[in-house]
């Protein structure tokens, strides 16, 4: 799968999402007609993201935010109740929307291999489609409320589990052997997070999502390949090899490495 067949797939438009945020919250948006809700969530949306990634939420005033879109202060706030609010829609929505699609692609997948490849490129794809969303879901974590900073933690703690939870499947079957799953998964989140908050240095160097998609995928590969090798290199002892070697008492023949590809 690459980014163009993605997109096919995964319906991601500022009209959808708003027409998901309209029904989540219809009790508490004063506007009932929805065509109008979502076409101004769309402006609303679009000039928090770009306002709040440029500047810096907190230092966006309601003021600011009407001049964008060209909504009076009393229209804005037929769709939220205050800031903090308008923050927090933005962030729950980042967050179900994640959750929802990494999981309907990984759970089409049953194999480790096929289901590791699943959540890596769902991921990576996902983030340059919604790239001003979670950049501001990250880079404005620190402003939400004790209860919503929890919840941002737990999302995050959330998407890393899934990639240490398919680790783990993939030793417990032989296909994987890994001495610590959880800093593995670590370090792909690190590499999935880097894309879309470090987008500048990648554009600049004119490196696409695809190519920086093979490379994650070939960076694991090779992880895995690296001890793989080590291992079963000649004049190596197991003393010598036993910090590269998982505690469970796995053995050599269990060893297999699977293109990701």
């Amino acid at each position: 799968m690459n980014y163009a067949e993605f997109q096919k797939k995964v319906r991601l438009s500022q009209q959808d999402i708003c027409r998901e945020v309209y029904a989540d919250n219809r009790k508490s948006i004063r506007v009932k007609k929805e065509n109008t809700v979502v076409k101004n969530l769309e402006r609303i949306f679009s000039a928090t993201l770009k306002i709040g990634n440029k500047k810096g939420f907190q230092a966006m005033s309601m003021r600011d935010l009407g001049r964008e879109t060209h909504l009076s202060m009393g229209a804005l706030y037929s769709y939220f109740s205050s800031k903090e609010e308008l923050l927090a829609i933005l962030q729950h929505q980042r967050r179900t929307i994640t959750k929802r699609i990494l999981q309907e692609h990984i759970d089409k997948e049953s194999d480790p291999v096929a289901r590791l490849r699943a959540a890596i490129l769902t991921h990576l794809y996902l983030s340059e489609a919604m790239q001003p969303w979670f950049y501001f879901s990250y880079m404005e974590a620190k402003n939400l409320s004790k209860e919503e900073q929890a919840l941002a933690v737990a999302s995050e703690r959330y998407t890393e589990q899934i990639f240490t939870d398919i680790l783990i499947q993939g030793q417990d079957s032989g296909t994987f052997l890994l001495r610590d799953p959880q800093l593995t998964a670590s370090v792909i989140k690190a590499m999935v997070q880097d894309w879309y908050l470090k987008r500048s240095k990648y554009a600049s160097r004119k490196i696409s999502v695809d190519q920086y998609a093979r490379f994650i995928l070939q960076f694991v590969e090779s992880f895995i390949s690296d001890v793989k090798e080590n291992r079963q290199s000649p004049g190596h002892t197991r003393e010598d090899m036993d910090g590269q070697y998982p505690s469970n008492g796995a053995k050599s023949n269990l060893w297999a490495v699977r293109e990701l590809d």
